[in-house]
């Protein structure tokens, strides 16, 4: 019998649990190590290194510090990963690439490493990504791919998790960490969250700092959480941001207004999607929320507006001196993007600022007139990963598609969750709110409510 592999509790349930004595910090993080050892798990290949010895210290400091009735926040001894694309002092920053291996360790924590330190957050290790974060799908051929908890135990029918933070999307949804540190660049966050069944949240970018991190975009990069609730994601980003790890409350439905895009992201949608947004809708309807159908115009230009665009602009000026000498080292279908960027000239830079700039000008009125936009996260299931690992034109055509919803909602600088919407047992598919820049907290409140009618249907 295969083994089954199951998300932690809620942040909020396992700290009433262990302010109860049921558990303690240390019994967390041994669940975690064990569920990252167990060979018949994922662990070998969503990390990409584990803290098996500071984590059990540190799970032990927090346990004495309990006992002497001090407890740093709602998080402190608390089993998290962290994406590989993050420093952690004395450990070297692959960003899931062979090219960086032979880096310096980092001679400090990134920003948002400290303050989930500093929170109390145990870190049990380092999560497995897509190269360089520059792929939707998950894949990484140096390092291994992580697969999505639906149909893996299906031999020759196994689906990809949805990258960038494929690992830490998996880490979560088999309970190897309680809640997981990703980035967002195209939906890096909501992506392994909606393929994973799990809630994902991609904050406005500049309310999180950036130092200590392996850009891809600095126009588009966002650091947030994946995890299993909407407040665990609220929580996380507080503490990320710097506030106080306040929860924002959940918004009455009643009167909520919810746009439902009607083209572009719907484009493709696969029947099984359509069908759970369709009944989620439904549900959210009856529970009071003033739905309507809403078009965008401007999200047709993007195609055209992004033909070079700025991860592959940002990155490939990030790159230059590390493809001069490892050039060979780097997965190729990530090259290939990163090199994209290459021939623009600043003209065509300067050009893509000022698209953004007018499209960022034309979204007000939309953010006026909903409380929150409505798509599918991804307009697909899990793809099989057997009809991507050899097949160039098909992964090209499949993380375009994957990124597609998600990225938009980048280019529009908005904050943005994912909601697993999807009866318990089938394909998992993700329900996408977003919100206006810097309305985070407001969002999050609608989120949670969302969140309550779905679990319903769930």
């Amino acid at each position: 019998m295969a083994t089954e592999f199951t998300p932690f509790p809620p942040l909020a349930q396992l700290a009433a649990d262990l302010a109860a004595g049921r558990t303690t910090s240390r019994q967390l993080v041994e669940t975690a190590l064990e569920r990252i050892a167990d060979p018949a798990g994922q662990g070998a290949v969503a990390f990409m290194h584990v803290d098996a010895d500071s984590a059990r210290a540190a799970a032990d400091a927090h346990d004495r510090l309990r006992a002497a009735g001090t407890v740093l926040s709602p998080l402190a001894g608390i089993p998290v990963s962290v994406k590989d694309l993050f420093d952690i002092e004395g450990q070297v920053t692959r960003a899931g690439s062979r090219a960086l291996a032979g880096a310096a360790p980092a001679t400090a924590d990134a920003l948002v490493v400290a303050r989930l330190k500093r929170a109390g957050a145990v870190i049990v290790g380092r999560t497995n990504m897509s190269e360089f974060a520059f792929s939707g799908l998950g894949l990484n051929p140096h390092y291994g791919h992580p697969l999505s908890p639906w149909r893996r135990d299906v031999k020759g029918d196994e689906r990809i998790s949805g990258g960038s933070s494929s690992g830490a999307g998996v880490s979560v949804a088999d309970g190897m960490a309680a809640v997981a540190l990703g980035t967002d660049t195209g939906g890096s966050i909501r992506i392994p969250a909606a393929l994973c069944g799990l809630t994902g949240f991609k904050p406005t970018a500049a309310r999180i700092p950036r130092q200590g991190g392996v850009p891809l975009s600095t126009t588009l990069d966002s650091f947030g959480p994946i995890g299993v609730t909407v407040a665990c994601c609220a929580l996380v980003d507080r503490m990320l941001a710097g506030l106080e790890p306040r929860i924002p409350a959940a918004r009455p439905l009643e009167g909520v207004r919810l746009g439902v895009l009607n083209h572009y992201v719907t484009d493709g949608v696969e029947p099984a999607v359509a069908e759970a947004i369709d009944a989620a809708l439904k549900h959210l309807e009856a529970a009071g929320a003033i739905v309507s159908e809403v078009r965008f115009a401007p999200l047709d230009r993007l195609p055209a507006i992004n033909r070079f665009g700025f991860s592959s602009i940002e990155a490939y000026a990030w790159h230059r001196p590390l493809l001069e000498k490892h050039r060979e080292e780097y997965d190729p279908r990530v090259r290939v993007r990163i090199l994209k960027g290459q021939p623009a000239s600043a003209a065509d830079y300067l050009d893509l600022v000022a698209e953004r700039h007018a499209m960022l000008d034309a979204a007000r009125a939309l953010w006026q007139r909903f409380d929150a936009i409505v798509a599918p996260t991804v307009p697909v299931v899990p793809p099989r990963l057997a009809e991507l690992i050899h097949d160039d034109d098909a992964f090209g055509r499949t993380n375009a598609l994957i990124l597609r919803n998600p990225s938009a909602f980048n280019f529009l600088d908005a904050c943005a969750l994912s909601l697993p919407c999807h009866a318990r047992g089938s394909a998992p598919v993700g329900l996408m709110l977003a919100g206006e820049p810097y309305g985070d907290d407001a969002l999050l409140g609608v989120g949670r409510a969302v969140e309550a009618v779905l679990n319903t249907i769930r």
